[in-house]
């Protein structure tokens, strides 16, 4: 018989995989938190003429590529419809994030490392998936206006979460990424085991008290067996943790 402990690391490590998969394929949105520009382009401004150019034949233009963008440039790429990445950039002003806001579809910033209290409020009005991968921390604040975000939300360089911010994201219904999280309360994950849409989370990186009431609402994305697998091993822990 498999030790308990071997047992239930397999199947933590089993279902991550799974769910990393899923997020994966949704492209974008799982770009490596810590990328940025190409190094042949590092320093490269996103010039007004260049946004009219990519408005003009999106294929002609890596947006990507920029490290940094000019407001003219993100108030024109505002009017733009569809996916647009702009991982490259490693600042963005709050004016900036307000022209942004404004983008209909997909948005990519997975490069900023910091945010202003003002430029997460302005971008939680932005409609699409909102990716944020870069940032590895977030204020209560920043979490509460970000919790008013109607679309995907991806926070994937987060390593731990308050209280207070983990129930302020389990409010929306968007999909969730917290797959850089390591450290969890019990009371947070309870929160976050109540988001009503798609959350994506490593299990294998978090104890299993944090990390079950989380699982119990990816049962959806799982197989039968591996669902059953699952809680049964997260009724265990619950027995061994009141014993």
């Amino acid at each position: 018989m498999i030790a308990p402990a071997v047992k239930q690391s397999n199947i933590f490590a089993r279902i991550s995989a799974l769910l990393a998969i899923s997020c994966m394929a949704t492209g974008v949105g799982y770009s490596n938190p810590n990328s940025s520009a190409s190094d042949d382009v590092s320093g490269s401004v996103l010039t007004v003429e260049i946004a009219k150019q990519y408005l003009s034949d999106a294929d002609s233009v890596d947006t990507k590529q920029f490290t940094s963008i000019e407001d003219a440039a993100a108030e024109a790429l505002s009017k733009h419809e569809g996916g647009l990445n702009l991982g490259g950039l490693t600042s963005l002003s709050d004016s900036q994030a307000e022209a942004l806001a404004k983008h209909k579809g997909d948005l990519g910033l997975a490069g900023l490392t910091e945010l202003s209290e003002a430029a997460a409020e302005a971008l939680a009005r932005h409609e699409g998936y909102l990716y944020l991968h870069g940032l590895t921390s977030l204020s209560d604040s920043q979490a509460a206006f970000l919790s008013k975000h109607e679309g995907g939300l991806g926070l994937g360089g987060l390593t731990s979460l308050s209280d207070v911010a983990a129930d302020a994201l389990s409010k929306p219904e968007g999909d969730l990424w917290l797959n850089g999280l390591t450290s969890l309360s019990d009371s947070a994950a309870e929160a976050l085991g109540n988001h009503k849409g798609k959350i994506y989370v490593e299990h294998s990186k978090l104890p299993p008290s944090a990390s079950c009431p989380i699982l119990h609402r990816a049962t959806s994305q799982l197989t039968s067996a591996q669902s059953s697998l699952m809680v049964s091993t997260c009724s265990k822990t619950n027995l061994t943790a009141a014993s």
